[in-house]
């Protein structure tokens, strides 16, 4: 009887340790364990409505791209007094964050108003100490894509660099890490996969697009074709 009692026992051990690592395996936790939910898109922002993550068109050059965030780095170059690496936690980690919902107009006809938030470009390349005779900041992407703007537009406009949107983190096909968020600029200059950050005093760089013939300013207001 004590034999078939201590086999018993071990039995039922055995059948609950099973149990425990299938509920591991099936994505349940232990107590005192914690594990992180994914987070849930909003839709709404302060009564205002918000287009999707998934509203979006794939038009990039070399199609989404997968960003290795283990060995990434933001690179702050050219004409600065400190040249700057972060990695993705530094970028994020130790700089002001905000937040400001900014509507995406595409060439192609199409928009999106999505809730953004990241830091502001100004904070990054003030930190780098701008040397005087930088004129022109060159944004690199991971894919070889680039684009240009002056070095006023990104001091005196609050530009985000956003690695958010609708409270998510930006997806990869969306541009993860990160992707610049240029209110009142046709949707070809919202790089995405930002690597570099380069200063410059070459007032005639032309990035992808606008050495293709599209408008180096790409305001709003007027054509986004550069004749």
């Amino acid at each position: 009887m004590v034999i078939r009692i201590i086999i018993s026992v071990t039995l039922l051990a055995a059948v609950i340790a099973g149990v425990m690592v299938a509920m591991d395996k099936a994505g349940f936790i232990r107590a005192g364990e914690t594990k992180e939910l994914q987070t849930v898109e909003i839709r709404e922002y302060e009564g205002e409505q918000l287009s999707s993550v998934s509203d979006f068109r794939e038009n990039s050059i070399k199609g989404p791209q997968y960003v290795d965030i283990e060995g990434y780095k933001l690179k702050i170059t050219g004409l600065v007094d400190k040249p700057t690496d972060y990695t993705y936690d530094q970028v994020i980690k130790q700089h002001q964050l905000y937040q400001k919902v900014v509507r995406l107009n595409c060439v192609e006809g199409w928009s999106v108003n999505i809730l953004w938030e990241g830091m502001l470009v100004r904070d990054l390349i003030e930190e780098a100490k701008v040397l005087p005779e930088a004129r022109v900041v060159i944004f690199h992407a991971y894919d070889g894509y680039t684009t240009s703007f002056p070095i006023e537009y990104l001091l005196d406009n609050d530009i985000i660099m956003a690695y958010k949107m609708n409270e998510i983190i930006i997806p990869s096909e969306r541009g993860f890490p990160f992707q610049l968020v240029t209110e009142s600029k046709w949707g070809y200059k919202w790089i995405k996969w930002v690597t570099e950050i380069e200063l410059s005093d070459d007032v005639n760089y032309r990035g992808f697009w606008e050495s293709r013939g599209y408008s180096n300013e790409a305001d709003l207001d007027k054509s986004f074709f550069g004749f």
